[in-house]
């Protein structure tokens, strides 16, 4: 099986971190968007450095600033969102709509 540059967003929730962990697993290269918006949650925090110390690269970006995903973007081959949206869901939904804009800027990821 070919392996892939997979992009976790989200990788730290209840659904995104069992994806970044079966991504690894698989052999892929796995990134995960460190998002400067978790502040210091410790939990997140801790989380991510785990997953550093597995072998997945930590990409730094925004939801907020376009070029910052746009260049998270170009640097994979695949992107999976596993952003939560329980509380927030119209919010959720135009972080949603920037990660696409971001893709399909990039050029790099077909949408499907």
């Amino acid at each position: 099986m070919e392996k892939s540059k997979v992009l976790v967003v989200g990788g730290t929730g209840y659904l995104g971190r069992r994806i970044v962990k079966a991504s690894l697993a698989q052999g892929h290269e796995t990134y995960v968007m460190l998002r400067p918006e978790i502040g210091l949650d410790i939990d997140k925090l801790q989380m991510l450095l785990s997953f550093k110390a597995q072998g997945a690269r930590l990409l730094e970006a925004s939801l907020d600033d376009h070029r910052s995903l746009v260049a998270a973007v170009k640097q994979v081959d695949v992107v999976v969102s596993a952003m939560s949206g329980v509380h927030f869901r119209s919010h959720n939904l135009q972080l949603q709509l920037k990660l696409v804009d971001a893709i399909k800027e990039a050029g790099n990821v077909k949408v499907g």
